[in-house]
């Protein structure tokens, strides 16, 4: 025991230490990508100087952001407004473990791999709302208190709307959903709750046009707004982190993650994913921002009763399916 625990205990650092690498290399690439997206879609030039068509850009704002002074309010909560940050951070890397990319691809197959990622998002919304109480500023609290509202408005029905996948698959597997999906995946059977999944996983990682939190209109960034450098940094890493983990695990879902003819599984399930985060993207620049009280009623007066009401229709095609 003495001596596996700490040779554990290292390689538990070592995987993480990893997971963070690959999770920061492709939050670089998602958000040059999103950096061109937008260019695209506004008519406008995107980052063009740093590297070739701006493709370095990316690794240069890293660098700056790495170099930058660490500063903090000086009546703020020291212990508190440090943890903020790990807390939003490191749930969004975990949340990845259960995400099947391929037949040996799945770092972890627990057998409530689909439960397990529809929770460990919620460590986030503690780390939110202590980030904006730390840092002893209004607009930081109103941020982090807008946070906690959105995430438990919005965690219901998007709960209840996956609820219809676990039900048709009969497993709480994320690798049993996928065997499931082998002739015809769910998306065919189950639109409604499709659409209500990428709607309702927009605005639990605050995208617009569901980023109420952030809201720097109003806010100047909301909960973050007292932070700088790698902190910051780590807010950033978090939100992309939840976007191609949100993506990823709708493919996974509904689109049959990685089936697909002649390529590779995992081919497939990154092509199926980047559709999603272009979708993404796309709603991004295209809608205005919601105010407070019309993303609150958007969350319980509509999206609440149409996941009970497809949660009766999936049961109705269960049936249907099962005779």
């Amino acid at each position: 025991m003495e001596v596996s625990l700490p040779l554990t205990f290292a390689a538990g650092l070592l995987w993480g230490a990893v997971a963070f690498t690959i999770v920061g290399a492709l939050t670089a690439g998602l958000v040059l990508a999103e950096r061109k997206v937008s260019a695209r879609i506004q008519g406008r030039v995107g980052p063009m100087h740093t590297g070739p068509h701006g493709a370095l850009q990316t690794i240069a704002d890293m660098i700056k952001l790495v170099m930058k002074e660490d500063v903090r309010p000086a009546r703020a909560d020291a212990t508190a407004f440090r943890l903020g940050p790990l807390l939003v951070a490191v749930p969004a890397v975990l949340s990845l473990a259960v995400i099947p990319f391929g037949a040996p691809l799945v770092m972890r197959d627990l057998n409530v791999g689909v439960l397990y990622f529809l929770a460990i998002p919620g460590v986030t919304v503690i780390g939110l709302l202590l980030a904006g109480w730390a840092s002893y500023d209004n607009y930081s609290f109103l941020g982090g208190l807008r946070s906690s509202a959105q995430f438990i408005s919005y965690e219901i029905p998007r709960s209840l709307t996956v609820v219809t996948v676990v039900m048709l698959a009969g497993s709480l597997s994320t690798v049993d959903v996928l065997e499931a999906q082998r002739s015809v995946p769910y998306v065919v059977l189950l639109p409604f709750s499709f659409f209500l999944y990428c709607v309702t996983s927009l605005a639990e990682i605050n995208r617009l046009p569901f980023d109420m939190p952030e809201a720097e209109s109003e806010l100047v960034a909301g909960y973050h707004t007292e932070y700088s450098g790698f902190r910051w940094a780590l807010f950033f890493l978090a939100e992309y982190a939840g976007f191609f983990a949100a993506a990823a695990f709708g493919a996974v879902l509904f689109l049959g993650g990685g089936s697909g003819p002649l390529l590779p599984p995992v081919v497939w399930l990154a092509v199926k994913t980047a559709v999603l985060l272009f979708i993404g993207m796309w709603i991004r620049f295209t809608l205005p921002r919601f105010r407070a009280d019309q993303l609150m009623r958007l969350a319980w007066k509509v999206f609440l009763p149409a996941s009970l009401v497809n949660l009766v229709l999936a049961a109705l095609i269960m049936r249907a399916v099962g005779s």
